[in-house]
C-alpha cells in the first residue's frame, strides 16, 4: 500500500502495476484493486499485470493475453472472461470458476 501511495503523490498520467497481488492477503488484494478502480475513475490510466487473471479481468476495460512472449489476443475484459475457449486455454480454472478468493 505505502509502494501505491508512494507512486500517486506524483499524480501520474499512467500508472504501471506489475504483480500487485504478489504475497499478499486476498482481502488487502481486493482493496487494492478498488483503489486503482478509483485511482482509474479520477482519470489516471492503469496498466496492470497480474497473475490471478480473473481478478484483474473484472477490474478493467482491456485486456491483453500473452504467451511466450507474444499477443495472442486482446480486447475487452469482458468479452476475453466470458469466452470459453479462452479461459480454458489459458487462464484456467482453480475449482471456483477461476476466481480468484485467496
Amino acid at each position: 500500500m505505502l509502494v501505491l501511495a508512494r507512486a500517486l503523490m506524483g499524480h501520474p498520467r499512467l500508472l504501471l502495476v506489475d504483480e500487485l497481488s504478489f504475497g499478499l492477503a486476498p482481502l488487502i488484494v481486493e482493496q487494492l484493486f478498488e483503489i486503482l478502480a478509483k485511482v482509474n475513475q479520477e482519470g489516471t490510466s492503469v496498466l496492470l499485470v497480474e497473475q490471478f487473471v480473473h481478478l484483474a479481468l473484472e477490474h478493467t476495460d482491456r485486456a491483453y493475453v500473452l504467451a511466450k512472449g507474444e499477443v495472442v489476443t486482446k480486447g475487452g475484459s469482458a468479452d476475453l472472461a466470458n469466452d470459453p475457449a479462452l479461459v480454458a486455454a489459458y487462464l484456467g480454472d482453480n475449482g471456483n470458476g477461476g476466481r480468484f478468493r485467496g
